[in-house]
């Protein structure tokens, strides 16, 4: 590894002499990420959902139906698309690990682009903030890392409780919780954890302007910063981090108030996969944080796997994350706004993409955290100026998109990167970069979680390939990871699923003797996938 980072620190020095006087012909790049989206929208052919400017985006650009994230959980997967470099190699696998401490010369997107002559800059969640500095990666910003300023918050509503929350009664009980755990001495972080662990409500619905909530703060600021970017002599590299649809499920009514509740699409499959393997479940410890979950699930009949919750309660979470997402959409187009009234499009590349799935209810579970099929699928769309818009089914993945915006920025794609340019899809949608995609999920050794952050010694890893028509999943013991060689015996557990014929994952085929051959071939894909692996590291 070491040998790989000396390589690519050369080839940075080596490039950047000759590239600074051409930086001024260069698309600038506008990096949306956005927190916990999954491909419902419009544009992936959810036609009850309101997203109309994502849409608009999609039609602009190229919407990758068939994307990928490399772990579904925040912190790990921002990491893979931060530095085109998965899991294994970035050796962040966890949210508490920082990237710089296991990596310390790894070179991230923002940053080469640096050395390439941008201007880089950043606001809200981009990286995972557990996995990187206080100044969210030093070294990938060129102008210091932009924080929430309180003059963008919408008169009379001030700052959200516990950064989430603007209804009064939960401002007030908030209140009262923070001074409770003051008085006993702890420090303003430790208190809004005491807080958040009495009351944090998985909902709000509340009457106020989009700049109530951080994330339509943020925009405001980012619609300001976007106006100085104009004016600079640089292209520049501009991530905008929207932290919903990720819970609590808050924003503003007028979002909750484009959906009837009684609508809301209930996951029709709710139980456990025949044949299933133990511990590809989690006990959805994400959600049981909040507030109001325990008592609901006090009075709930308990499957022995998941989270079992009431249809009101499953329908006020779908409106929920239903109207976050609009929220979100709202957002995103006035971004879209600020870049045609600045005359920036035809020059600037557009990325969006939400860094993982969201179970709602399928498989009896909720949030993320699975190779199952709802939680590695994510959205990602790209419009770069001169492109024709279109659609592709073709595989892709996170690590993917380094090496494409090198790629549509004009400048040297960095060769030890494990993704691939999507370029060729972009100009050819029916074309092909890959045969399967890549996720990987560490679990504990019980079915029942104890605890759902950490993993950094967990000793039972899944890998999952994705296929366009299959699923194989091998999850292997003893702290796997590709950087050893693969033994049979550190097998626990194999799925495979048939997404023609079983698009819910009901039944896990992998002992059916129908599938043998299908089994057998995606057996040499994972073990080929391995050995490749293996081999980068040498």
């Amino acid at each position: 590894m070491k040998k790989y980072f000396l390589v690519l620190s050369l080839a940075i020095g080596m490039c950047a002499n000759t590239t600074l006087a051409q930086t001024s012909q260069r698309p600038n790049i506008l990096f949306i990420a956005i927190d916990d989206l999954k491909p419902e929208l419009g544009a992936y052919g959810n036609i009850l959902i309101k997203t109309p400017n994502i849409d608009r985006l999609a039609k602009q650009g190229t919407t990758f139906l068939n994307n990928y994230c490399q772990q579904a959980v925040c912190g790990p997967t921002r990491a893979s698309i931060l530095t085109g470099m998965r899991p294994d190699n970035t050796k962040i696998w966890d949210l508490k690990t920082q990237i710089r401490k296991v990596s310390p010369n790894i070179v991230t997107l923002p940053q080469y682009l640096i050395t390439q002559g941008y201007t880089t800059s950043g606001i809200g969640k981009v990286f995972d903030p557990r996995n990187v500095d206080e100044d969210n990666d030093k070294a990938s910003w060129s102008t210091p890392y932009y924080k929430t300023d309180n003059k963008y918050y919408a008169p009379g509503t001030g700052e959200p409780a516990l950064g989430r929350y603007q209804l009064p009664a939960t401002k007030l009980i908030a209140e009262k919780y923070i001074n409770e755990a003051i008085q006993k001495g702890m420090k303003k972080g430790e208190a809004n954890t005491y807080a958040m662990n009495l009351i944090r409500p998985t909902t709000e619905s509340m009457d106020v302007p989009d700049n109530a909530y951080n994330d339509g703060a943020n925009v405001l600021e980012a619609i300001d910063i976007l106006s100085k970017l104009k004016n600079g002599k640089q292209p520049f590299f501009f991530a905008v981090g929207i932290a919903k649809p990720h819970l609590p499920f808050v924003a503003p009514k007028k979002y909750w108030d484009l959906y009837n509740r009684s609508d809301m699409p209930l996951a029709p499959y709710q139980q456990k996969t025949k044949n299933s393997v133990d511990v590809a479940y989690h006990n959805a410890g994400e959600i049981r944080a909040y507030s109001d979950i325990p008592a609901i699930i006090e009075t709930t009949s308990q499957k022995d796997f998941g989270l079992t919750l009431p249809v009101d309660k499953q329908q006020e979470l779908i409106h929920g994350y239903y109207a976050a997402v609009s929220y979100t959409d709202a957002l995103v187009g006035q971004l879209l706004n600020t870049l045609d009234s600045l005359g920036l499009t035809k020059n600037t590349i557009v990325v969006l993409w939400g860094d993982h799935g969201w179970h709602l209810g399928d498989h009896n579970l909720w949030c993320k955290h699975t190779n199952f099929e709802q939680a590695a699928h994510a959205p990602l769309i790209i419009a770069a100026p001169g492109m024709t818009p279109g659609k592709t089914k073709s595989l892709t993945e996170f690590v993917d998109v380094f090496p494409t915006l090198c790629d549509l920025a004009g400048v040297p794609v960095p060769s030890n990167l494990n993704g691939k340019s999507l370029v060729p899809l972009i100009k050819d949608p029916t074309a092909s970069v890959k045969k399967y995609s890549v996720s990987q999920y560490p679990r504990s050794s019980t079915s029942i979680e104890t605890e759902r952050q950490g993993y950094a010694e967990a000793n039972i890893m899944g890998y999952s390939l994705r296929t366009e028509r299959y699923r194989y999943t091998v999850w292997l013991k003893n702290s796997f990871r590709t950087t050893q060689a693969f033994k049979e015996d550190l097998l626990v557990g194999t799925e495979l699923y048939d997404y023609k014929l079983d698009p819910l994952e009901t039944v896990n085929v992998a002992s059916d003797k129908k599938y043998i051959s299908v089994a057998t071939a995606l057996k040499g894909d994972m073990l080929q996938y391995f050995a490749t692996q293996v081999a980068t590291k040498k």
